[in-house]
């Protein structure tokens, strides 16, 4: 039977361990009761009996009544010093326990951790209740808006009977000074809770997209008007609202930038459309379906957050019972009834404005975005998690199997035909091998990702929401296993192919376009679009590669910025497949001339942009976080791949020039850059050299309760990501092969 401790270790939120009940301390503390009850008894004790008798006389008044007090202990309420902590309770022992010393300090643990749960529940049930109403506010300007376009386009296509989309032109006005509304509404956009457990983050990962636009649309209608909560109010009058989105795609980032750009240079006269500075606002179909969209998610992951609070609530009671039961079993006291009641009167389990407000957006769910079918409702609310199919595990071990013994043919073959003797079949290693080496580095590092993933898994981390994947339909590790040994399989089975054609007598001109076929088929399972082989995680992967792509003008995420840092550590295969392609593309797998790209210029300049564009990615993503957030530690993190740009520009000065000037440059600047990135590497990213940390030279918070751990992965890891800085020294031509994940 698994021990409770366990149970209640695998069932707790990540995001919220630090708030659940102390369920390890208080263990240790019942230890030390226990210890002291098990010494006293094995101690012979004289004053027992007078203890006892004292007991009984003062049980006993003076007039011989019997005077029983309300138990073992009492639990008192206390009010706190401000209404928003809520209660705090204090434990009095009422009877002489063997133990005193420590069972006061465990009853004081209890009553802390009580006092804790209660003051991060009243918290989270408040931040969930805002978020509650500002939803519900947004749904029914949504509404309303939905409303007025459908009038507008009924009298517009009744008119002018054009099928052309309208839009609903708006003006608002500013009843108070414009400034002094400005600054309200920045007030409102970033306003978060003061709580200390405010750190800890909600598992949700739509809240803050969908806040922004809540908070947005702070719009409520009087008298036929629309009027802002700052003070704005909106006359309806044709075309033209504006509902604000987050910058997260080119075209609102350019119409921003350009707003922007207006309010700061522009006359104010020049903006004002109407009476005292009214302004015109845009609001067309599409604007409608996405704020639609958005809200939509929003009631989804507020529901998903209240299911959250509801475990919270559900398993801190039980540890509370369980610690309790053990307690009474060691002591031989009834406590539990005494102490129970006190929890279960307490804020956390007595408020039921977590099961109301689920109820409501239950209803509003399936009202406005499920065409009133509840069965429909639940598949977004509570969606069912995607079965683990023993399938997967038998097809990992047939391709595992069959990749193994491909490889070993494959070898024999090689080593048979003579492939890896010196100066022999230059034309097949040099034209091949790229291709080989291209899928090995892509799949190896997918194969460490889905290591990475069950790690993670084993340690709870909960890597979902830290990536914003949708549970459903997210790549568990198995999937991942899967997807690698199958394409290996297909790669090194390719590969055999080609070889063995070779040995039968085919010439090179012949059987030469089997690897570029290869790579061609890769490419189009990746934009399939058909449902198969995990479309929504290569659709996935595609906007990505966009985003990262396009990364100034993209709202950047975390899973952006952490595939452009594994994209740093893949140039090697960029440079691959930009051979690959140049040797496809220019038609010298006809002629078998695999050394035209190597004397193209344009191709030697294009192998060092190829090096240089991971780092720039990471930079223009670097420079992104700094606009929208702020905070210069992104610029600093911006200057290690500026380094990293500096120190190739100056290698391909050198080998352009000679000269010893450029020489001592190269020798400077790639110093300089690879001090820059391991000092942010170690310090910044592992966390190490942090002298109060109560672990040894790393942060205060890990993962794994093995310190060795981190400083092996630091060792074997950190050299591996400067391996960029290695080929730069070598040169984009001649590093085309090495082993890197």
């Amino acid at each position: 039977m698994v021990k409770f401790s366990k149970q209640f270790e695998g069932q707790l939120i990540p995001e919220w361990k630090e708030a659940f009940v102390d369920y390890w301390q208080l263990k240790k503390d019942l230890k030390n009761v226990h210890y002291f009850i098990n010494n006293t008894n094995n101690t012979p004790n004289n004053t027992s009996l007078p203890k006892y008798i004292f007991s009984s006389i003062r049980n006993y008044s003076l007039f011989g009544h019997q005077h029983r007090e309300p138990g073992p202990i009492q639990v008192h309420r206390k009010l706190a010093s401000s209404s928003f902590n809520g209660d705090m309770y204090e434990t009095e022992l009422l009877e002489q326990f063997s133990d005193t010393d420590a069972t006061k300090e465990f009853f004081a643990c209890l009553d802390q951790q009580l006092n804790k749960v209660n003051k991060f529940y009243r918290t989270k049930e408040k931040e969930f209740m805002d978020r509650g109403d500002s939803l519900k506010k947004q749904m029914d300007i949504l509404l309303m808006l939905k409303t007025t376009f459908k009038e507008q386009q009924s009298k517009a296509g009744s008119s002018h009977g054009s099928k052309e989309d309208q839009s609903i032109s708006c003006t608002f006005s500013n009843e108070e000074d414009s400034v002094r509304s400005r600054a309200q509404q920045e007030e409102m956009l970033d306003t978060t809770s003061t709580d200390d457990f405010e750190k800890n983050e909600a598992p949700f990962s739509d809240f803050p997209r969908v806040e922004e636009l809540a908070k947005s649309m702070q719009i409520k209608r009087e008298d036929g008007k629309l009027r802002t909560l700052s003070g704005r109010v909106i006359n309806c009058q044709g075309k033209n609202l504006r509902i604000n989105i987050p910058l997260t795609t080119p075209s609102r980032t350019f119409s921003a930038i350009s707003y922007l750009l207006r309010e700061d240079f522009l006359n104010q006269s020049s903006r004002k459309c109407g009476p005292e500075g009214a302004n015109n606002i845009h609001l067309n179909k599409t604007n409608l379906h996405h704020a639609e969209k958005m809200i939509k998610g929003g009631f989804i992951e507020l529901y998903k957050g209240l299911g959250y609070l509801k475990v919270y609530r559900n398993l801190n009671l039980l540890a509370f019972i369980k610690i309790l039961k053990k307690f009474d079993k060691v002591t031989e006291k009834q406590i539990l009834p005494i102490y129970i009641k006190v929890v279960e009167s307490s804020y956390f389990n007595s408020s039921d404005k977590v099961m109301k407000l689920a109820d409501e957006v239950e209803e509003l769910f399936i009202k406005n975005f499920a065409e009133d079918n509840r069965r429909k409702a639940m598949k977004y609310l509570r969606p069912s998690q995607r079965k683990e199919s023993h399938a997967v595990t038998f097809f990992i071990g047939l391709f595992t199997g069959t990749f193994l013994a491909l490889l070993a043919g494959y070898a024999i073959m090689a080593h048979v035909t003579g492939l890896y003797r010196p100066h022999q079949n230059s034309v097949y290693m040099e034209t091949v091998y790229p291709v080989l080496s291209m899928f090995s580095l892509v799949f190896l590092h997918f194969f460490l990702y889905g290591c990475n993933t069950l790690a993670w898994r084993k340690t709870r981390i909960n890597y979902s929401f830290i990536f914003e994947q949708t549970p459903t339909k997210e790549l568990k590790y198995r999937d991942i296993f899967l997807i690698c040994t199958m394409a290996m399989s297909a790669v090194v089975g390719v590969m055999f192919l080609h070889l063995t054609l070779l040995t039968k007598g085919y010439s090179y001109a012949r059987v030469q376009d089997i690897p570029g076929l290869l790579l061609l088929g890769f490419l189009l399972i990746l934009v399939c679009p058909f449902n198969i082989i995990y479309r929504s995680s290569r659709y996935r992967f595609l906007c990505v590669i966009r985003n990262i792509i396009l990364s100034p003008l993209y709202k950047v995420v975390m899973l952006d910025f952490f595939m452009a840092d594994q994209l740093c550590s893949q140039v090697p295969m960029l440079r691959n497949l930009e051979y690959v392609a140049c040797y496809y593309i220019t038609g010298s797998y006809k002629t078998q001339d695999y050394g035209y790209c190597m004397r193209t210029k344009h191709y030697r300049d294009l192998a060092y942009a190829v090096s240089f564009l991971p780092y720039y990615w990471r930079a223009m993503q670097c420079a992104r976080r700094w606009f929208d957030e702020g905070q210069t530690s992104h610029l600093v993190n911006l200057g290690k791949y500026v380094s990293a740009m500096l120190a190739a520009g100056a290698k391909v000065a050198y080998e352009k020039d000679g000269s010893v000037g450029w020489l001592c440059v190269l020798v400077v600047m790639s110093s300089a850059a690879t001090m820059y990135q391991l000092y942010w590497d170690f310090v910044k990213d592992w966390g190490l050299l942090q002298m109060n940390s109560k672990n040894p030279w790393l942060r205060n918070e890990l993962m794994l309760q093995r310190k060795a751990i981190y400083y092996l992965s630091m060792v074997h890891i950190r050299p591996l990501s400067l391996s960029s800085l290695r080929s730069l020294w070598c040169g984009p031509l001649a590093c085309n092969w090495h082993p890197k994940s």
